[in-house]
């Protein structure tokens, strides 16, 4: 455990399991036209995309996402790139993934899949998906700005908090990316960027005393 981890209260993780709790839409999951597979860091969205196909969910599924700051050490050829491989060992046939390797933020992740899928003759009226746990809530909103017509499932590997921070390996990491998500959240509405959520009273104290703490790595910049 590092400095870092050890800096962080429970009174911290207490805060930043109601911003978990949150983030995610718990929407129960049901069969959909097509998948989305959501690029990021976490390598467990596309294990989770696999499990999903297997269950009968969808026939086609896109994995999207280029690099950004966060990935590209790890996912040197792109987001989708290492997902798609991932999901092919995992026994999804190729031929149900297409690929969608240039989105380098949730706006393009939708736009671009979107785009992609009517090239390739498919106009889904549900779409699953699938992100990071703490990623639903803005996915979602996201897609109802940009793609309002469809109806938006969102779903993602379920663990508890404790479980992603193991997983991850940086508690941190984790909060100060809780915290940046929700940040958006809040925000991308008056951008033009995403559908307003209605943000309880209780999270948005959570979100005011991480940030005090210092877990602001992954806000907005101006």
């Amino acid at each position: 455990m590092g400095d870092d981890e050890q800096a962080i209260t429970e009174e911290h993780w207490r805060q930043a399991t109601l911003i978990w709790d949150y983030h995610q839409m718990h929407h129960a999951l049901r069969p959909c036209d097509v998948a989305i597979g959501l690029g990021s860091h976490d390598l467990g969205v596309a294990a989770f995309s696999a499990h999903l196909y297997h269950a009968g969910l969808f026939p086609h599924l896109v994995f999207t996402g280029g690099n950004s700051p966060t990935t590209a050490a790890r996912f040197p050829r792109g987001e989708a790139v290492h997902f798609r491989e991932h999901a092919l060992k995992l026994g999804v046939p190729d031929e149900v993934i297409l690929l969608e390797p240039n989105a380098t933020n949730t706006g393009h992740n939708i736009a671009l899949s979107r785009q992609l899928l009517a090239e390739a003759g498919i106009h889904p009226r549900s779409v699953l998906l699938i992100s990071k746990p703490y990623m639903e809530r803005r996915s979602f909103a996201t897609a109802r700005k940009l793609w309002p017509e469809v109806d938006a499932v969102c779903a993602s590997e379920p663990l508890e908090l404790d479980d992603y921070v193991k997983a991850i390996g940086d508690g941190k990491l984790v909060i100060d990316m809780l915290v940046g998500d929700l940040q958006r959240v809040i925000e991308y509405p008056r951008l033009g960027f995403a559908v307003a959520q209605d943000v309880p009273e209780v999270v948005h104290a959570a979100y005011e005393v991480l940030l005090r703490a210092g877990f602001d790595r992954r806000l907005l910049t101006s």
